[in-house]
């Protein structure tokens, strides 16, 4: 009988070593927040230097960003850099794991300073 056990022990473990685990997914601080702290950085974007700085609009829950260039003024073709350095900084800064920031209407442009505004998503 024992060794009939041990037999059943045995196929036992084997098979619950080769069954497929479940997804635990394991984080122990917990998912990030968004983080809606004023916040200035020095931006480093396509071999140029920049100030990024931003505040929350709890009204219009939704970021308020400010792009410059810090070598060199933006200029008002620069639309598109600043829309990426802005989404992939509220992305990096402010937004929980995985957002990215994304643009709520028009950016605006006024001597040399873009202004935007963007939530996480």
């Amino acid at each position: 009988m024992t060794r009939n056990v041990l037999a059943l022990l045995l196929v036992a473990i084997l098979a619950s070593a080769c069954s497929k685990g479940g997804n635990v997914d394991i984080n122990s601080g917990g998912p990030r927040k968004m983080q809606t702290q004023s916040r200035s950085e020095p931006i480093f974007y396509n071999g140029k230097h920049y100030a990024l700085a931003y505040s929350y609009n709890e009204g219009m829950k939704a970021f308020d960003v400010k792009v410059s260039g810090t070598t060199t003024p933006m200029k008002s073709d620069s639309q598109k850099d600043a829309v990426n350095i802005a989404s992939s900084s509220l992305g990096y800064f402010a937004c929980p794991d995985e957002q990215r920031g994304r643009l709520v209407g028009s950016p605006k442009f006024n001597g040399g300073v873009w202004d935007l505004q963007a939530r996480c998503g």
